[in-house]
């Protein structure tokens, strides 16, 4: 404020135009919101719900492969979606654990998928012909065991990036898997993550997969996470899917094809006095194309002629619009070939 304001707001004051008592009523009618500076809201509740959403599809997706891949029954569902620095959940991972490395295409970062010893052992048990037990003793995985837990992992990608292609097109890419939490750094220890966990049961033995992902890395897409734009893509993309089923299931579809090699008009009477030996003449000529019908309708034109000693036609035109229509409607009705 300048002084000549201040002098201006002392002298209010002073003549008692100023009412100070209303002036400490009105001020306790303002509502505050305690805000974190430590721990920043990022994401608004409706992107929360778009993500949520994303990966419940994920996690039906999840129920179904996985009880393929390891033969045993599996569920999956989302148990949270939250914001939290980094470090709070690094410090909240046990170890050893199991966390693979992924890189997220397009963008440059990486995100980390997490999932609990547990978990692992059980499937690891099931591929390699076992009951999917689990002895409750954590160590590190053997060498064989991080390949097929990699592969596993790597069809889990395939259906993340399946969910995810609603609302962005993205590629999820394994690059390295480790056992300590304090060993993988994808952004710093303050820097804001969007954590979903996936509780799952393989069997008889539960267990939480984590999915971190961090800000920076989702910052350009975040104008996209929104429940609306979700359903949007969802219906879009179940259009698509239906017609590429639509055009699929047609191309099996068996329909009639003729060759007409000419036709003319007769009236009744000559029909009717037709007799073996009658020679009927035909509008069209040898140097003439003929007409190739697909159903009921004139779809090409063909020159006639042999191939390999069997009857045959090449095709010289294809009709389309009006010149369909014309090579239909200069044909008349009575039509005799």
């Amino acid at each position: 404020m300048s002084q000549s304001e201040i002098d201006s707001l002392l002298s209010a004051l002073t003549s008692g135009s100023v009412d100070l008592d209303s002036i400490s009523e009105n001020s306790g009618d303002y509502k505050v919101k305690v805000y974190d500076f430590k721990r920043p809201d990022k994401f608004s509740k409706d992107q929360l719900r778009a993500i949520q959403m994303i990966h419940e599809s994920f996690a039906r997706q999840l129920t179904t492969v996985m009880s393929t891949l390891i033969r045993s029954m599996v569920s999956a569902e989302v148990a949270s979606v939250d914001q939290l620095a980094y470090e709070e959940f690094v410090n909240s991972l046990v170890q050893p654990t199991v966390i693979g490395t992924v890189e997220m295409h397009p963008f440059d970062g990486n995100i980390l998928v997490e999932l609990n010893p547990n978990l692992v052992f059980s499937i690891i048990d099931r591929m390699l012909g076992g009951k999917g037990e689990f002895s409750g003793k954590v160590r590190e995985l053997t060498d064989i065991e991080k390949t097929v837990t990699e592969r596993v992992m790597m069809r889990m990608l395939e259906l993340l990036e399946d969910s995810w292609s609603t609302v962005v097109d993205v590629r999820f890419r394994f690059e390295s898997m480790e056992s300590n939490p304090f060993f993988v750094q994808i952004c710093p220890p303050r820097d804001m993550v969007l954590l979903v966990i996936m509780k799952l049961k393989v069997g008889d033995i539960e267990g939480m997969m984590s999915l971190c992902f961090p800000y920076f890395l989702m910052e350009p897409i975040v104008d996209k996470l929104s429940s609306q734009q979700w359903f949007a893509s969802t219906s879009r993309k179940r259009d698509e899917d239906e017609r590429e089923c639509i055009v699929s299931s047609l191309g099996s579809v068996r329909i009639p094809l003729s060759l007409e090699l000419g036709h003319t008009v007769l009236s009744l009477a000559d029909v009717y006095a037709l007799e073996p030996g009658d020679v009927i003449r035909l509008d069209e000529t040898r140097e003439s194309d003929i007409s190739i019908r697909v159903g009921n309708h004139v779809r090409f034109k063909a020159r006639p002629g042999t191939r390999h000693g069997r009857l045959a036609a090449e095709l010289t035109r294809v009709l389309n619009g009006t010149a369909q229509e014309e090579a239909e409607g200069g044909e008349g009705d009575g039509r005799s070939s």
